[in-house]
Formats: C-alpha cells, structure tokens, sequence
C-alpha cells in the first residue's frame, strides 16, 4: 500500500472517529474553505501582484526594449549581410550573437530573480491566510473546517466567501508574521 493511501485511509478513519464521537456529544460545526480561490481572489493577492510588476516591470521592458534592438539588428544583418565586405559581415554576425547571448543571460536571471521573489511573497501571503482562516474559524466557532483534499461537500459547508470578506477588511499589505518559536537543543 502506497503512503499516499495509507495517509488518506488515516485521515478517514480519524475523520470518521471524530465525527462518530462528536456526533456522540453535540453536534459538530464543519466548514470547507477553497485556499485557491482566497489566494487568488483576496485584496492581498492583488497588492502583490502590483508589488511585484512594479519591482519587475522595469526589468521587463529593459528586456523587451533590447529583445526589439536584437531582432532589428538580425533583419538588417539578414537583409544588408550578402552586401557586406567579408570581414564587416563577420564582425556584424559576432557582435550580433554576443548581444543574443546577453539578452539570454540577463533573461534568465530576471526569470530566476522574478520567480524567487514571487515564490517568497507568495509564501508569505498563504501563511497570512492560513492564520486568517484559522482565526475566522475558531471565532465563528467552527470544530473543523477542510481546505485542499475535499472531493465533495455541500455548498452550505463553504466557508470561502466569508474569510475573504474579511480579508477584504484587512490593509492589503500582509504584516509580518512572527517568526517560528525555535525548539529546544535535544540532548
């Protein structure tokens, strides 16, 4: 058995213990909440896509503005080069390829600078909606509430409108999140 279906008949067997004993007790207030769409939808979200086309952006044109000049100089090498003298053509061919191995190079570091970037705001934007969700539930007095890995529930059960409502409330710039408490040196 693979440790994917061991982990899922865990997590049954768990939900399914929870529910019998809460089912036992009172009855149990259970939410789904869609992260992907909060990710995509929330104020926050959008601020940091703005974020990052403005740190970007100007890197993007400077890209786009020399992939322009590259392309221009190729047409005219291609158009003027079977006029050229030799040695003038040779020279116009290196220059030409020294300039596309630039634009290749400085291309894939704004790829791998813009990436990182993104990868990191985006972290830190779903652990800000991971806690506003933790803390929308508990308020709301909610005993479980599923994200990512439900394959069927009642539209009643969503909770997604209502935690991005409140994250509408919230400044779209995310605050810092408080760092891990660090664990204890083991002996």
């Amino acid at each position: 058995m693979s440790k994917f279906y061991r982990s899922a008949a865990l997590l049954v067997l768990a939900l399914g213990g929870l529910l019998a004993s809460a089912a036992a007790n009172a009855e149990m207030k259970v939410g789904v909440v869609d992260f992907n769409r909060l990710i995509q939808e929330s104020p926050q979200a959008k601020q940091l896509s703005q974020t990052l086309e403005n740190e970007f952006g100007p890197r993007r044109r400077e890209l786009l503005s020399m992939q322009n000049d590259v392309k221009a100089k190729d047409d005219k090498l291609q158009k003027e080069g079977p006029l050229m003298a030799e040695a003038d053509r040779v020279k116009a061919e290196k220059a030409l390829r020294d300039e596309q191995r630039e634009l290749s190079r400085k291309g894939q570091e704004f790829q791998d600078d813009a990436s990182q970037r993104r990868n990191e705001e985006l972290n830190k934007l779903q652990r800000f909606v991971a806690s506003e969700i933790a803390t929308y539930s508990s308020a709301q007095g909610f005993d479980l509430v599923l994200g990512e890995g439900v394959f069927y529930s009642k539209s009643s059960l969503d909770i997604t409108t209502q935690v991005l409502d409140v994250l509408k409330t919230k400044p779209a710039a995310i605050p810092a999140m408080p760092a891990a408490p660090a664990k204890p040196a083991t002996k």
